[in-house]
Parts: structure tokens; C-alpha cells; sequence
């Protein structure tokens, strides 16, 4: 997702969304409100930070039936921070690498596990690249802002889609791919084309840049581009459930729209359709709203949702049951998160790419699938 480029502000957006208010609100009020914010704030993630006593604090456990993740012996760190705008982590179990995104910087970074380096302009150009995840043979797959597209293993690169319905895309942000057919779903909302900071602005006039934002699902054997949903007012991170039965998609379209809310929509998955769209997550806590970016699902079933724009004690990463939606854990951080993704050897380090920077954490679960 991008930065927000309007905060709606309107009656009908006062309760249960996020208006202009509420954002500039937000930070002083949870702090007042909550104890652990004031230490988010102060926390320092400098190289020459002293050492942050365990457990961490910063990791909440709201429902310790259901969140049995927090590791006591271990810390977030902070991995690497000078970023403009973090975004689209992706494991590559392979290669034992992350590569997330820094879109405004028009780069892709890696981070290598073995040693912890940073490669800082992985690809540069990137075409202003978003999201990326890899398919099951390795290959990355990324959101261009105006493309998706494909790294081979060659070199090359193969433009996967650039148009739906005879019409350009607004701006792929989001894809997963799965196991059984290879097929790749993905987000359109186009945030890409409504700013020049993040892309090139479409002047065409439209908060949908060239058509209904949607999520659509490319076949891959055929290349056939199918639109499965446009329920959400801009769909932002796609995850499969951890057993493929559903869908999660996040809706970001309070950025522009003042009938949207912060949620995460769930839809049942039969074959190459999507059905029963839903309200699954409600982003709300303690009486504000955040976007809803990025996500991904354990091997629980948990849904692991960055988030921020409201402050110290709600940015960074909130957990909730797969099986209801309540919010059950969450990892504190000092800046707004906007997506993540699980890796590591065992699968089981939380990746977090927060505004200016990329940060990890040790949990008690694993990734349930393989990005």
C-alpha cells in the first residue's frame, strides 16, 4: 500500500474508520491509554542500543489460549532502516533471502540470512515495485507499478499481465501463488497511478485509475486473466488460508474512499472461484482504526496483519484467529508497518517492512506456506 493520500473526514466516517482526526489524534491517545506505548515510543533499536531485556515487551499476548507464539528469550530487532518506503518482504527458501521493496527509491533490497548483508539495489530500476512473493520453482514474481511480472532463470524478465477487461491495470500491489495449479492471485488498486511519489499519477480523474480496483487470478498455464472479486474498495494483501479453503484480502480504500472501512475481507476458495465475500478482521482497537497493508497465515491458521496510521500502540503487526477473527496478539513497533512475511531456515522469523526500515522476530509458529 502506499501512504495515505487523503484522510477522509466526515460524520459518517467517525465511527469505526479512520478520518483526519482520528489520525492526528491517535498517537496521543494511546499513549495515554496504553501503558506499553510510551515504551514503543522510547524504545531504541540504535547499533548501540543497549540490549532489550527479555521478554520482550514489545510482543503482546492479548489471548494466551490462542497466541502461543511469543518466544521469551528472544528481541525484535531491526535489521536495516534508510528506506523511503518499505514494502513487499518475500522469502526465497532457496537461496535463504529476503528481497522486500522500496518503492519511491525505485529499488529492491536483499537481506541474506547467513551472514545478514544487505544488498541495496538488488534491482534498480524495479519500475517502482510493490509486492513479490516466488512461485514453486523459485522463480520471484513481483507487482510493478504498472505490471506483474516474472524473474527467470535466465535473467530475463516476462511481463505476466499489464491488462484486464481490454484496459491497462491500476497498479498490482499483491499476489500469492498456489501449489496445486501454480495459478497467481493478485490485487489491483492502483495506488501506483494516483501518486507521483509512489509511480506516475494517471490524471485520469478517477480514484480507479483505468477500471474497478479487484483481485484477479492468472492461469498459468493458459495466461488467462480471470477477476475473481471487487467487493473491496481497494484490495491491498492477498493470503491464502493456511488448509487453501479461503481467501484474506485487505482493504485499504479509506485512503480515498469515505464509505470504506478498515477491514479484512474473507472469501471461501472452490477452484479457480471466489465466493461468500465477508467481514472477517475489523481493525479497530481501543476505539481507532488503522489500515489494514499486508498479511500472511501460520500454520495455526492465524492471520498475521501489518498495520498502522494511528500511533505508538497500534502500528506493526496485529494477530488474529483464523477461526473468528479476533484479534489475539500483537507486536509492537515504532513505525507503521506495511507488510510481512514469515522465513528463515525453520520458517519461523516474523519478517516486518515498517515505513523506513525492516525488522524481525522469532516466533513459535511457522509460515504456512512457502512465502
Amino acid at each position: 500500500m502506499t501512504a495515505p493520500l487523503t484522510f477522509p473526514d466526515n460524520d459518517e466516517n467517525k465511527t469505526g474508520n479512520l478520518d483526519r482526526r482520528t489520525l492526528l489524534k491517535g498517537a496521543a491517545t494511546l499513549a495515554a491509554a496504553t501503558a506499553m506505548a510510551s515504551e514503543a515510543s522510547a524504545r531504541d533499536y540504535g547499533r548501540s542500543a543497549e540490549p532489550e531485556r527479555y521478554p520482550d515487551p514489545d510482543v503482546i499476548v492479548i489471548d494466551p489460549k490462542r497466541f502461543k507464539a511469543k518466544v521469551g528469550n528472544t528481541a525484535i530487532k531491526r535489521l536495516y532502516t534508510g528506506c523511503l518506503w518499505a514494502e513487499g518482504p518475500a522469502w526465497n527458501a532457496q537461496g535463504q533471502y529476503l528481497v522486500w521493496s522500496d518503492i519511491p527509491a525505485n529499488r529492491q533490497l536483499r537481506y541474506l540470512d547467513d551472514d545478514g548483508h544487505i544488498s541495496e539495489q538488488f534491482h534498480k530500476p524495479s519500475n517502482e515495485a510493490n509486492g513479490s512473493t516466488f512461485d514453486f520453482e523459485g522463480r520471484q514474481i513481483t507487482a510493478e507499478r504498472t505490471r506483474l511480472v516474472r524473474y527467470e532463470h535466465n535473467g530475463s524478465v516476462t511481463a505476466l499481465a499489464e491488462q484486464a477487461n481490454g484496459k491497462p491495470l491500476n497498479g498490482p500491489n499483491d499476489m500469492v501463488v498456489h501449489p496445486n495449479d501454480g495459478s497467481i492471485w493478485f490485487t489491483d488498486p492502483g495506488y501506483g497511478a494516483l501518486s507521483t511519489y509512489e509511480g506516475q499519477r494517471a490524471n485520469t480523474g478517477s480514484l480507479q485509475p483505468y477500471q474497478k480496483e479487484a483481485v484477479y487470478r492468472l492461469d498459468a498455464k493458459t495466461g488467462q486473466l480471470s477477476k475473481v472479486a471487487d467487493d473491496p474498495f481497494k484490495p491491498n494483501g492477498i493470503a491464502f488460508s493456511h488448509d487453501y479453503k479461503k481467501v484474506y484480502v485487505c482493504d485499504t480504500g479509506i485512503t480515498h474512499y469515505p464509505q470504506a472501512k478498515n477491514i479484512v475481507w474473507a472469501y471461501d476458495l472452490n477452484g479457480d472461484k471466489l465466493s461468500n465475500p465477508r467481514q472477517f478482521i475489523d481493525m479497530t482497537l481501543n476505539g481507532k482504526s488503522g489500515f489494514p497493508d499486508g498479511l500472511r497465515v501460520d500454520i495455526d491458521g492465524n492471520v498475521w496483519v501489518g498495520a498502522g496510521w494511528v500511533g505508538p500502540g497500534y502500528d506493526g503487526v496485529q494477530v488474529f484467529s483464523g477461526d473468528d477473527g479476533a484479534r489475539i496478539g500483537q507486536i509492537i513497533l515504532p513505525e507503521t508497518c506495511a507488510n510481512l512475511c514469515f522465513g528463515g531456515k525453520k520458517r519461523n522469523r516474523l519478517f516486518m517492512t515498517a515505513s523506513q526500515s525492516l525488522y524481525a522476530v522469532y516466533v513459535e509458529t511457522q509460515g504456512a506456506h512457502n512465502c
